[in-house]
């Protein structure tokens, strides 16, 4: 089976990644089915011994000379190292010892899974020795001149985020005050890393496994895997094939090549993260006349709108923007947190009662709590999940709505919480925005779209028509109530006026479509970005207002309207003229229950007025409702500005 597909011009190959669930399994020599419990009861053994021999073996090679020799990539004598950790453990020289009868393929996976550790160390490794060799009077504030010699020192310093040199720096910290010294390196701040059980099948050949699509039926595949029938196998006879059927999800096109997946247990359950190769159309960094711009906000998770790059070097913006809030999946998450934090508190009082006593009353108690906090921590991560899958979906139909092909989203990674009070710092610090920028770039390369960052300054105080220094009120309807959700242009000759976070995503947009010339891209991480700003780019980067408006003014009187609008009317008939001397109940008029309506259809329009006197309650997010009943998206529908061939003028096309 081949490996490699044709690809046509225009086109690249993509590796992605799909999780599927294997349900059975058959034993081939003896045609029993295995059910998914001794299924995970046999995959689980050979776990078990994959990864003691990968904790062996990185436990022996955890330390600095060893991580550094893997990670430069040449070994003692000068040569490359192959790019398979498993190969270039062997090239090194670092065996490891199996417990029973294993056969090669087994030790490679190991190998593999212990390489991938050991080099994954080297990025921790180069940034503690930067942070201790300009280790700080203050660790708390470090002065100018002291972030400029820490960047310096650690590699791409530069462009890394202030709250991953602090996170770093609070750990060194808390060591000191522990042991009353600071550590010499990473492998004395850190112990040896657990491993992950998991199985990594890529490592082997056709003699441990392989993987084969149906070709009757597209949409499933066969998996077989040699699976040890007890857990410490004696002869290689305690080695059976198993034949594992595979339903494939509809994300895996048709054409896509599959590759050896990633075997774990998740419980009694089989999980298989299934790589497979497939051609999208290519994605490039300039050359883009159509583009989204992706604002972050706190409330509004997040605000987009398109933009377009005429022939003349003007930027116009597409339409009004649209908006995706999440304010009820959001409170639901910090509900979450703070059960979670009150059970942990708890949870470390039981600890201090029972002072390691194992025959304490409260240990039964304490192991109880503990699952359920296990249990609260998986129900945030789920949710977490689900939002941020969610947002990506959105932005990128965005932007096929909007014929777009770059998204330009703002780089917030070294943006701190702090400053607006304790509970919004803290809703801020809990935001997915790392996850959805991630799930952003996986769903756009399918469509070929590019993802690029842009630096965050001044995106929301200045005007995006001419850059001038907004002034933010609470308002449209309370222009002098200081706020900051809606931003109002001092220059009379502008007058720009309009939410906040409308304005911001058109300067992402015209910042990222003027500065494309200088969009990079990172060799480490593949991932494209706009770096630095230039003041002569940024002077064209704005949003130039059309003429194709439809005129308003008014042309003649008024038409008198009724005060009194008719009431909404009822779909059902009147009902039938009661027995006896009571009236009947008059047809179409409105229920007399005062009931407010939904939380999606009260205050959720574009422009902001004030804040309402009613406080939102998500009734549906109390109750366990759900989490789409909470995450309101303004659908995909784009107004195109385009020039009408007939009076060679603008004409908009809803």
């Amino acid at each position: 089976m081949s490996r490699k597909r044709p690809l046509a011009d225009g086109e690249t190959s993509r590796t992605a990644c799909a999780r599927t669930l294997i349900r059975t399994g058959v034993e081939e020599k003896t045609g029993e089915i295995l059910p998914p419990g001794r299924l995970a009861e046999r995959i689980g053994w050979c776990l078990d011994l994959v990864s003691g021999m990968a904790e062996t073996l990185i436990a022996a090679h955890w330390n600095a000379p060893d991580v550094h020799i893997l990670a430069s990539g040449k070994d003692v004598g000068g040569r490359q190292l192959p790019s398979n950790a498993w190969m270039a453990l062997r090239r090194l020289g670092w065996s490891v010892t199996a417990p029973a009868k294993v056969n090669d393929r087994i030790a490679r996976m190991a190998q593999e899974q212990a390489g991938r550790a050991l080099r994954s160390v080297t990025w921790r490794a180069d940034m503690v020795s930067g942070v201790l060799a300009t280790w700080p009077g203050d660790p708390a504030k470090r002065a100018t001149e002291e972030w400029d010699a820490l960047r310096a020192a650690v590699p791409g310093g530069d462009y890394l985020p202030s709250s991953v040199i602090k996170s770093r720096t609070r750990q060194i910290a808390a060591f000191e005050r522990k042991t009353g010294r600071l550590p010499a390196d990473v492998f004395e701040l850190e112990p040896t890393p657990r491993v992950a059980a998991m199985l990594l099948l890529a490592a082997c050949d056709a003699q441990q496994a392989t993987i084969e699509r149906s070709e009757s039926d597209p949409a499933k595949a066969l998996l077989r895997l040699q699976l040890p029938l007890r857990p410490d196998p004696r002869t290689y006879k305690d080695w059976t094939w198993v034949a594992c059927p595979i339903a494939l999800p509809p994300t895996i096109p048709a054409n896509a090549v599959l590759h050896l997946p990633t075997v774990r247990t998740v419980g009694a359950k089989v999980r298989a993260d299934l790589a497979y190769t497939h051609p999208v159309p290519k994605t490039r960094r300039t050359g883009h006349t159509v583009a989204l711009g992706v604002d972050w906000g706190l409330n509004t998770l997040l605000s987009a709108g398109a933009a377009r790059l005429q022939d003349d070097g003007k930027i116009t913006a597409l339409g009004t923007g649209a908006q995706y809030r999440a304010a009820g999946v959001m409170a639901k998450q910090h509900r979450l947190r703070r059960h979670g934090e009150k059970l942990r508190a708890k949870n470390d009082q039981y600890t201090l009662i029972i002072n390691g006593d194992d025959q304490h009353a409260l240990v039964s108690r304490s192991a109880l709590l503990a699952r359920e906090i296990g249990r609260v921590a998986d129900r945030r991560s789920n949710l977490n999940n689900a939002l941020a899958r969610s947002a990506a979906r959105w932005v990128v139909d965005q932007a096929i709505a909007a014929t777009a092909t770059v998204i330009y989203l703002e780089d917030l990674r070294s943006m701190e919480a702090r400053g607006m009070g304790r509970t919004h710092n803290t809703r801020l610090s809990q935001q997915v925005r790392g996850q959805i920028a991630d799930r952003t770039r996986h769903l756009a390369a399918e469509a070929g779209i590019a993802v690029v960052t842009v630096p965050a300054r001044n995106t929301s105080s200045h005007c995006p028509c001419c850059l001038t220094p907004l002034r933010h009120r609470k308002a449209p309807d309370r222009p002098t109530a200081p706020g900051w959700k809606w931003a109002v242009c001092p220059d009379p000759q502008c007058a720009w006026q309009g939410d906040r976070d409308q304005g911001a995503w058109r300067r992402i947009a015209a910042r990222g479509l003027a500065h494309q010339s200088r969009t990079i891209t990172d060799r480490a991480t593949v991932m494209m970005a706009i770096r630095t700003i230039v003041d002569t780019m940024e002077t064209k980067a704005v949003i130039t207002r059309t003429t194709g408006k439809e005129d308003r003014s008014k042309t003649g009187p008024t038409r008198n309207r009724s005060p009194r609008p008719a009431p909404r009317r009822r779909r059902a008939p009147s009902p039938a003229r009661p027995q006896g001397p009571a009236g009947q109940r008059p047809e179409g008029h409105v229920s007399t229950d005062r009931r407010l309506p939904r939380a999606a259809h009260r205050h959720q329009d574009v422009t902001t007025i004030s804040t309402p006197t009613i406080r939102h309650k998500p009734r549906g997010a109390a109750l366990g409702a759900g989490f789409h009943l909470h995450a309101h998206a303004t659908p995909p529908r784009w107004e195109t500005i385009r020039t009408d061939p007939a009076t060679r003028g603008p004409h908009r096309i809803a």
